[in-house]
């Protein structure tokens, strides 16, 4: 059997829960791709797309805004700071995100946190990047 259980998990609830062949993420040193009988681990997540492979063969994609990933006993267990399906990510909210961030790095206002301001653009950049990069390979 080469399949695991793995499972999805954001502050809203369960995004994914069932079995897969594998499943890629976003790692702190780069991709890399859990797989059957992986070893025990634990990641931390980087902004970027999850991939999963389920067992039937569909393939999902996720967008992803940092977390940790778990591996023990051929059972992944991915918890999302936030995460949604590449295809259903509202892209006009995203750039409403991304022109807010920005607004928001640009500002002489001190009170203004520059970091957050600089991961809010990020987490913008990457659902509208993986949302067009999304649109192109379906159609």
């Amino acid at each position: 059997m080469n399949n695991f259980e793995a499972q999805i998990l954001t502050p809203q609830g369960s995004l994914f829960d069932d079995q897969v062949t594998g499943v890629q993420v976003p790692g702190a040193m780069g991709s890399f791709e859990i797989k059957t009988l992986h070893a025990s681990i634990i990641s931390t997540l980087e902004i970027g797309r999850i991939l999963v492979r389920r067992a039937d063969g569909e393939e999902l994609y996720f967008a992803v805004s940092g977390g940790f990933v778990e591996v023990h006993d051929n059972k992944l267990t991915l918890l999302a700071e936030a995460a949604e399906q590449i295809a259903e990510i509202d892209v006009e909210r995203a750039k409403e995100a991304k022109e807010r961030a920005v607004e928001r790095l640009e500002s002489d206002d001190s009170s203004i946190d520059k970091e957050r301001a600089r991961k809010a653009l990020e987490r913008a950049e990457n659902r509208i990047k993986l949302a067009a990069n999304f649109s192109v390979s379906t159609q």
